[in-house]
């Protein structure tokens, strides 16, 4: 593989905090070298360059909650078509969800799911295994066969596990290889049938609600679940301010508990819905704008770990439907960093905080060894342009389906060029 060089170049790295001026170095696929003279005595003129003139150069995006057709639903997303997405949006790695046809709860389909992704996508994918058998909620599946075949992660999708009993012994299994349990928190008595947040807004369009504290009161049981089996778990996309205070008491109690929120969550309220835009209808729900800030508040002071594109390809026919009758779900691959970016180019957001919550905080909780500038370390990365100016158009998207309540938003900052195993995967330098 021949050598690339990246001169000119803002570094941040999120794990060291490092925000510097330099250069970086590829060599056979990993960071051969970086700093501020690398290049000082000139650049041999058979290696490759890349002039980044001031952008920004940090490690790839890792998105730890995607959602892709494949196996089964192709016609919503493949994994082929996800990783270009990805590609294009910065991101370098990808976990796939469970909840594909057949789901992944078995080795076989770990295995399909690796496999098919080096054969087809750009991009790295990995699996998480499901926690139930077809994520029906009944009978644990084989986590530690999974776990071994390559699962990053457990979860059950979107499908809660209101068994107290099951989740009690998912978890102390799972505890015995530190296995991380991603788990949505949503009580779903309180949450059956609804589409929207419960508010006045919701009310006055008419539509059924649950109310945030559904969110809490899983995440209370799951944490003190947690408390019992010392397992490691991810409360999966927070969406409510009310959850916060009980994150907080699980980390002041040292306990491995990690949350996730969306960057629709982030970016968005429940006023977007509009006048019954299907495509901001999310599972969860968007909330209030005192729910929004209060989680732009929680990313920026460290309490939510991770920001996720929760991409949830959905074609058109599943969109077009009276609101209630719709499907939930948008497109997030080539949505997370610019939505990041324009959030912290309107001063709601920091650039470190949100760059360390979509690239080393997810490979730390992974075990991977993206996610950083360091040498020795796989050359994933994103040159970025945080000052470029656009307008979000589904009709440029790469994604199979094109779902996003982005669609129409002016942004601020997006991925020029990006490269996986020191291959340059995506490039739009002349865009």
């Amino acid at each position: 593989m021949p050598k690339l060089a990246i001169s000119n170049a803002r570094l941040i790295d999120p794990k060291s905090g490092m925000d510097e001026i330099g250069d970086l170095l590829i060599e056979d696929g990993v960071i051969a070298a970086f700093g501020g003279d690398l290049f000082a005595e000139g650049l041999n003129p058979d290696i490759e360059n890349i002039d980044a003139n001031g952008l920004i150069l940090a490690p790839g995006l890792i998105d730890m909650r995607v959602v892709t057709g494949e196996p089964g639903a192709e016609h919503k997303e493949t994994l082929a078509s996800a990783g270009r997405a990805a590609a294009a949006g910065g991101v370098t790695s990808m976990v796939v969800m469970p909840q594909t046809n057949p789901v992944i709860d078995d080795i076989s389909l770990v295995d399909f799911i690796g496999r098919r992704a080096r054969e087809t996508s750009p991009v790295n994918v990995y699996a998480a295994g499901a926690l139930t058998k077809n994520l029906d909620c009944k009978d644990m599946t084989e986590l530690g066969l999974m776990s071994e075949a390559g699962a990053v992660m457990f979860s059950n999708g979107d499908a809660p596990i209101a068994d107290t009993g099951l989740m009690r012994r998912i978890m102390a299994y799972s505890s015995a290889f530190n296995a991380l349990i991603a788990h949505r928190a949503v009580d779903p008595d309180l949450s059956k049938n609804a589409v929207a947040h419960e508010s006045d807004f919701s009310a006055r369009l008419g539509l059924t609600a649950a109310p945030a504290a559904s969110e809490r009161i899983m995440a209370e049981r799951d944490i003190a679940l947690v408390e019992l089996t010392g397992a490691r778990y991810l409360l999966d996309l927070i969406s409510s301010a009310d959850t916060l205070p009980s994150l907080r008491r699980a980390k002041a109690k040292g306990l491995d508990v990690s949350a996730s929120v969306s960057i629709n969550h982030l970016a968005l309220n429940e006023l977007d819905i509009g006048d019954y835009r299907t495509f901001a209808k999310l599972d969860p729900p968007l909330r209030s704008e005192e729910d929004r800030q209060a989680l732009l508040k929680a990313i920026n002071d460290g309490t939510v770990d991770v920001i996720v594109s929760a991409h949830d390809p959905r074609p058109a026919g599943d969109k077009r439907r009276p609101f209630a009758e719709a499907e939930f779900g948008a497109v997030g691959l080539e949505m997370l960093l610019p939505a990041g970016l324009t959030l912290v180019a309107d001063g709601q957001l920091d650039l470190m905080a949100f760059l360390k919550a979509v690239t080393s905080t997810p490979a730390e909780m992974l075990g991977l060894p993206q996610g950083v500038l360091e040498v020795g370390a796989p050359a994933d990365l994103v040159l970025i342009d945080p000052a470029k100016p656009w307008m979000c158009n589904v009709d440029n998207l790469l994604s199979s389906s094109r779902n996003t309540p982005f669609d129409g938003r002016l942004m601020q900052g997006a991925a020029v060029t990006t490269i996986c195993a020191g291959k340059i995967v995506f490039d739009n330098r002349s865009g």
